[in-house]
């Protein structure tokens, strides 16, 4: 999917538009126009409709879903913590929390090198505040940021033999 400034210097290009000109049009100043063109800054679905109006385009945006590509690892790991998910609450995380500091404590002396050693920072930060739609998020989350926290997930041991074979039988 092209950015948004890609779309917006095709635009400019094909209606012989100069950054200058499309400052005026729309009251965008120019060195904004300039940054939103390099990627420097991004700009909103919403300022690029306004940019594309002044140079006679509307931008129309298809959302659908897709099918995200995970390894195997990934797969299983995404599956497990979802699990976990379902049965994570207040009341749960509260429960689990030893555990979950006992695993946060060996994976700080296991681990180096970015993004793992962050990564801990952030699950020992989301386990201490409580946070469970963050948590949540983490333990569901198919983007990278996701992927990779779950790399160094802290929430081995939670799951009863019988769950973790459930899920791990789903994959196969």
């Amino acid at each position: 999917m092209p950015r948004r400034g890609d779309l917006l210097r095709d635009v400019m290009l094909s209606t012989s538009t100069s950054q200058s000109e499309l400052s005026r049009l729309s009251g965008v100043h120019q060195p904004s126009v300039s940054q939103f063109l390099s990627g420097r800054v991004d700009l909103s679905d919403e300022q690029l409709e306004r940019l594309l109006s002044c140079m006679g385009y509307q931008l129309e945006v298809i959302r659908r879903v897709v099918s995200p590509e995970l390894t195997r690892s990934e797969r299983r790991s995404w599956l497990l913590h979802r699990q976990l998910s379902r049965r994570l609450s207040r009341e749960s995380l509260s429960d689990w929390t030893p555990t979950i500091e006992g695993n946060l404590r060996r994976l700080r002396d296991g681990v180096s090198g970015e993004p793992h050693t962050t990564n801990v920072q952030r699950w020992n930060r989301l386990v201490r505040e409580g946070d469970v739609i963050k948590l949540r998020r983490v333990l569901t989350g198919l983007d990278r940021d996701s992927i990779e926290m779950r790399e160094v997930s802290p929430m081995s041991g939670l799951l009863t033999d019988q769950e973790r074979r459930d899920v791990l039988a789903s994959v196969a």
